[in-house]
């Protein structure tokens, strides 16, 4: 949703509070999530929904995006409030770093939410068995704009390969599901929290593997970059995986700019520490939301959660 179209819908709140009294709401604000296909859309919809109904000043609505990249980029330029990004998205647009020329002014963390597992999926009858197979490969990246995409890039580069070793595709994780099935691509990295429905998609209509990340290439990925984690994706999460599958994590979290009022912050916050419930029935990742973790955000936190933060 773009500024003037905010601006048009604050408009006529406005004018429906003269007609309806003050309990009308007078402003509205936007969460960038990322496609329908992962976990961010369904999560950001609940938290959007529950922002709405905890903060009567305000109506929040989720956007579908591109992901964390257009996520950073939609915040800055005020076409969004404030937006869901992976760890590595928001450390290199706070420092001016990968697809940010310039540090991005004001940018701060609001809240951890979970641990994305990268997932890498090839055709259970490939040939390939690590991501260096992916030589000469049609890949799928992850979205343009997302952060599957920027990790995509810091994977293959662990393998020694860069896009132009293999045969990119910016498919979203719906499309990489389809792709997959279809026999349209060889591979596709996807950077999720499991299930994830698209990964769900790919092993149950179709025949797939996933491909771990361990090892030196994973221990040489976390020297090299600090919002990196070692992860698993456990066995039974997904049809076929019938054991443990270490992998690269990354953690997600809700951003915005020091300019978003203190009082969204807060009552972001509030939900995630006491309306957990309301979230995990949307979906099970938000039982991994760990407030513990916002002493360890990959950049400054807001003024308010830090008050926040502090008072607790």
């Amino acid at each position: 949703m773009t500024m003037q179209i905010r601006r048009a819908f604050a408009v006529a709140a406005l004018l429906a509070t003269g007609a309806c009294g003050s309990e009308g709401r007078t402003e509205f604000l936007s969460l960038g999530t990322a496609g329908t296909g992962g976990i961010y859309y369904p999560l950001g919809g609940a938290i959007a929904s529950r922002l709405s109904v905890a903060d009567s000043a305000r109506q929040y609505t989720a956007e579908v995006s591109g992901g964390s990249v257009e996520n950073v980029n939609r915040v800055a330029s005020g076409q969004m409030d404030l937006a869901m990004a992976i760890a590595v998205t928001m450390y290199q647009a706070y420092n001016g770093e990968g697809d940010f020329q310039q540090p991005v002014t004001g940018l701060r963390a609001i809240a951890p939410l979970y641990p994305n597992l990268t997932h890498i999926l090839v055709p259970a009858s490939s040939d390939i068995l690590t991501v260096a197979d992916f030589a000469g490969q049609r890949v799928s990246v992850g979205a343009a704009g997302s952060g599957t995409e920027q990790l995509a890039r810091h994977v293959l580069e662990a393998y020694g390969l860069t896009y132009d070793d293999i045969d990119p595709q910016y498919l979203s994780f719906a499309e990489s599901s389809a792709a997959l099935r279809d026999g349209a691509i060889d591979g596709a990295i996807i950077s999720v929290g499991y299930p994830a429905a698209a990964v769900l998609e790919a092993s149950t209509t179709g025949d797939i593997r996933l491909l771990a990340v361990e090892g030196e290439v994973l221990q040489g990925m976390l020297e090299d970059h600090p919002y990196y984690n070692d992860g698993e994706i456990p066995a039974g999460a997904y049809p076929g995986v019938e054991e443990a599958v270490p992998t690269l994590a990354v953690m997600n979290w809700v951003f915005s700019l020091e300019s978003l009022d203190g009082d969204v912050v807060r009552a972001a916050l509030n939900i995630f520490e006491n309306d957990r419930v309301s979230l995990e029935q949307v979906h099970d990742m938000a039982k991994q939301i760990d407030l513990g973790r916002l002493s360890s955000a990959p950049i400054p936190l807001h003024s308010a959660a830090e008050q926040w933060l502090t008072e607790r």
